[in-house]
């Protein structure tokens, strides 16, 4: 089969690669829809090492059709289907306090295991097993439904901090991942989403995902302007959807009295940043970290697209054939783009 291989931090090529089987109960996938990730973009270009082979194929974020059931009653050919992309290990001390997205000891599609960027994929009997594996209501296209595992991210990520009805949300950046955000916090009942971002169509974009304000963070101070529009009490919820670390401190200044902030987005390896513990210490500040989703934030997530309750159709400005997947990373890096899409017709 063709596929996008990373052979090295900033060699990622189309190659060929063998064609995956069904053996031992697994599943074989077609893959037609997988959408790049920021993780994605950092593996690249060698910034996350963590879990990365070479050669390996990366891609987290699809969906696909069965093309070998793997002696699987409930699955035939054709069938289409969405999977959380995350193995937890079932037995650790993680796992069973109800923290499998943080488990150490189990596997994920795109790091340990071949992932999507592909024209076909292989899904371990386990993950069927551990009913990852999901079919997709009719009406769900491919595209839309390989947005489902990052919602459900952010879905662990809001429900970390709490975001619901009454909030005032200040979510720092508006790229998939901050839109994302703004979607969620609306349909869970914020009072008023407030997004800082510089780039002028990603503010457009965040208006259109339902913020009540956008502003732009390199033309006015930010500290001030959230002041002001809060009547001096800042921002119930901060949520940084963005790896900046400088961003970790600025949080913490623009965090209310009590208030909760969501460290979401992912940092590269020995990224250190500054952080004001006297504001921690007086103000009750709560700083969470999130991390991956659970199998349950998958399922709640797909019912939520599925259903129309979160919209992510406009989310996908770019798409590019497999035998494009270079061009659909480097479209992707520069930012200019909403979520890129790598589609197998």
């Amino acid at each position: 089969m063709r596929a996008a291989i990373l052979y090295a931090p900033n060699e990622l090529r189309l190659g060929d690669a063998p064609d995956p089987s069904a053996s031992d109960g697994d599943l074989v996938l077609r893959v037609r829809a997988s959408t790049i990730c920021g993780t994605d973009i950092r593996i690249w270009r060698g910034r996350k090492t963590a879990g990365v082979r070479y050669p390996s194929i990366l891609g987290h974020e699809f969906a696909g059709e069965v093309v070998e059931p793997g002696g699987h009653a409930e699955f035939s050919v054709g069938d289409r289907l969405g999977l959380c992309p995350a193995l937890p290990c079932g037995k650790c001390r993680l796992c069973q306090t109800g923290r499998e997205n943080l488990c150490t000891e189990g596997q994920a599609i795109g790091y340990q295991i071949d992932g999507s960027f592909a024209e076909y994929i292989r899904i371990p009997a386990r993950a069927v097993a551990f009913g990852n594996v999901h079919k997709l209501p009719d009406g769900l296209d491919f595209s839309r439904a390989a947005l489902v595992e990052p919602l459900a991210c952010v879905l662990n990520g809001q429900n970390r901090v709490r975001v619901g009805v009454g909030d005032t949300v200040l979510i720092l950046g508006a790229g998939p991942i901050g839109l994302l955000h703004v979607k969620l916090a609306r349909l869970r009942g914020a009072t008023r989403i407030i997004v800082s971002e510089p780039s002028a169509s990603r503010r457009r974009a965040a208006e259109a995902a339902g913020a009540d304000l956008t502003i732009d963070p390199s033309a006015e101070d930010l500290t001030v302007r959230l002041m002001r529009e809060t009547g001096g009490l800042r921002a119930d919820v901060v949520i940084c959807a963005i790896g900046i670390p400088a961003l970790a401190a600025q949080a913490t200044a623009l965090a209310a009295i009590g208030g909760r902030v969501s460290l979401f987005a992912g940092f590269s390896k020995n990224d250190m940043g500054q952080i004001d513990i006297n504001a921690i210490h007086y103000n009750e500040l709560e700083i969470h970290g999130a991390f991956g989703l659970s199998r349950a934030d998958y399922a709640n997530a797909l019912s939520m697209i599925a259903n129309g309750l979160i919209e992510t159709a406009s989310m996908i400005t770019h798409s590019y054939p497999l035998e494009e997947a270079d061009r659909a990373f480097v479209t992707a890096e520069a930012g200019d783009a909403i979520k890129v899409a790598v589609l197998n017709d």
